[in-house]
């Protein structure tokens, strides 16, 4: 991402309010996501694109950085007071008539050591804190829906119990403090950055906050209306079908989408999708053409195919 302009990436202006970054993401994820683009590496390297300046620009701290110090500001181990002292020094230097002996005498390895919290060459002082660490995860459906915690296990550390945060789509990244490689001299440990991978679910699909699904119906429950058992991320709970629903028609159950940061749910949409019989003996046919010839009367008013009547 080295010298990218993550506004650019999404679109927006570099004064863009949180709404305006977040509505941006959410367009372009769908666009790029792996799963909507199977098989396509330009698709896939600009979701991560996305995903990586999303989740910069929703970070107040990580946007402060990059606006004041670019691409920079967003190393790892960076000293925000570190590089302003430096950058200070740098133009009090070249104003000065001695700019020459400044360049020359000066060790700047002492200036630049501090910038990204390790040592830069024989002249740094002080223990050399670890490095830092990244890894990639694959995370359950419903754990990044809801906001779970699970247990990874890592080779030479064991177990580790990882808090997912709420709403979490592939993409996202998380820090582990503490957990990278260990400094040196007693120095503190570096961080683990973890890039998390959402499989996909049997049957759910997403798109943003919201939650989609195909419900199999049959036809006296669409006609006549029911009350069925249907699936959401918290556990089974009761639908009702209006009578007389039309194949297609979107039921909306509020508040079982995806966790948000804030608390707030998405809602779950549910897809009546008529299911037909898989077999038909000669008794249920000669029942269902007598019960054809009883309704036909019933739509002897309307002509249901007049909108592809040729005018």
């Amino acid at each position: 991402m080295d010298n990218k302009d993550l506004y650019g990436i999404l679109g927006v202006a570099r004064g863009a309010s949180e709404d305006e970054i977040r509505s941006a993401y959410r367009k372009l994820a769908r666009q790029h996501h792996p799963d909507v683009n199977p098989n396509d590496p330009k698709a896939e390297e600009r979701f991560k694109e996305v995903a990586f300046a999303n989740d910069i620009l929703q970070d107040p701290e990580k946007r402060r950085r990059y606006d004041e110090f670019g691409s920079g500001g967003l190393a790892e181990g960076f000293d925000p007071d570190q590089a302003r002292a430096y950058s200070r020094w740098s133009r009090g230097a070249q104003r000065s008539p001695y700019h020459e002996s400044f360049t020359s005498q000066m060790d700047l390895d002492d200036l630049l050591s501090g910038l990204f919290g390790g040592r830069a060459g024989p002249g740094a002082r002080g223990p050399a804190r670890g490095r830092d660490a990244s890894g990639e995860i694959p995370v359950d459906f419903l754990d990044a829906v809801l906001g779970n915690e699970v247990r990874v296990q890592f080779e030479g550390k064991g177990a580790l119990r990882i808090r997912i945060p709420p709403g979490t789509e592939s993409g996202t990244k998380i820090r582990l403090a503490g957990q990278g490689e260990p400094g040196v001299d007693g120095a503190p440990p570096g961080d683990l950055y973890l890039t998390l991978r959402v499989r996909p679910h049997p049957f759910l699909t997403r798109e943003g906050p919201d939650l989609f699904v195909d419900l199999p119906v049959t036809l006296p429950e669409l006609v006549l209306g029911a009350s069925v058992e249907v699936p959401t991320p918290d556990g089974p709970v009761q639908l009702k079908i209006p009578p007389r629903s039309p194949n297609g028609r979107k039921l909306r159950l509020r508040g079982k989408g995806a966790a948000q940061p804030g608390g707030e749910r998405g809602d779950l949409y549910l897809k009546l999708a008529l299911a037909l019989p898989s077999e038909l003996d000669d008794e249920a046919r000669a029942k269902l053409e007598e019960l054809a010839r009883e309704i036909e009367p019933l739509y002897a008013e309307q002509n249901l195919r007049a909108h592809l009547e040729n005018s």
